[in-house]
């Protein structure tokens, strides 16, 4: 059987699910850019933005996958 998932409701809407993973993955790489800035994360790459935007796509899926 497949599961169903559930809406939340905020404030009488109906909000799909995949945009509070969507909100939990921006509040998480808020909070990783400090410490990626630190360990100098950018320096690893050509494209520093494009990297960030993999590591929020591959945060994202981990999040779906888990909920």
């Amino acid at each position: 059987m497949m599961e169903t998932f559930q809406e939340f409701i905020v404030g009488g809407v109906l909000v799909a699910p995949v945009v509070f993973y969507v909100l939990v993955t921006l509040v998480l790489i808020v909070l990783l850019r400090p410490v990626l800035h630190r360990i100098g994360f950018s320096r690893h790459f050509s494209s520093p933005s494009i990297a960030e935007l993999s590591l929020y796509i591959a945060i994202f899926g981990l999040i779906t996958l888990c909920f």
